[in-house]
């Protein structure tokens, strides 16, 4: 495993399956999410889709969201490492995308806001699981 994504994953398994969990700071990760929320909202779709039951789920298929035909192609499936790949940047990771974010250039950033995503996502009372 490379330097970053050593310094990404954790040992266990994450809360929604998948790859295992990001370390990071949650705190810092709800601070940076708030450029997200522009767009994203957890628990309804806006501008961009929901995120809650983000972890584990394939790009694309959030319903009554209209994607692009190349997020809905794209055969990803949400997880940390493909999460820290497209928080990157986006419109490079999924050419085609209509997400407009241009990405989170710094690493221990995109492993924040991983790290708060996984835990809201882990929380019940934030994401009720459906």
């Amino acid at each position: 495993i490379g330097a970053l994504a050593s310094m990404l994953l954790a040992c266990g398994g994450s809360p929604g399956g998948g790859a295992p969990a990001a370390k990071g700071d949650a705190t810092h990760g709800k601070e940076l999410y708030a450029q997200c929320a522009a767009c994203h909202k957890l628990q309804e779709n806006f501008t961009g889709p929901m995120h809650c039951g983000l972890i584990g789920r394939p790009a694309g298929t959030v319903p009554d969201f209209e994607y692009s035909e190349a997020m809905k192609a794209s055969g990803i499936v949400w997880d940390a490492q493909k999460l820290d790949e497209f928080l990157t940047s986006p419109i490079a990771y999924v050419n085609g995308t209509k997400m407009g974010f241009a990405g989170f250039e710094n690493a221990t950033d995109r492993a924040d806001v991983i790290t708060y995503l996984q835990q809201v996502n882990a929380d019940p009372a934030i994401c009720p699981k459906k």
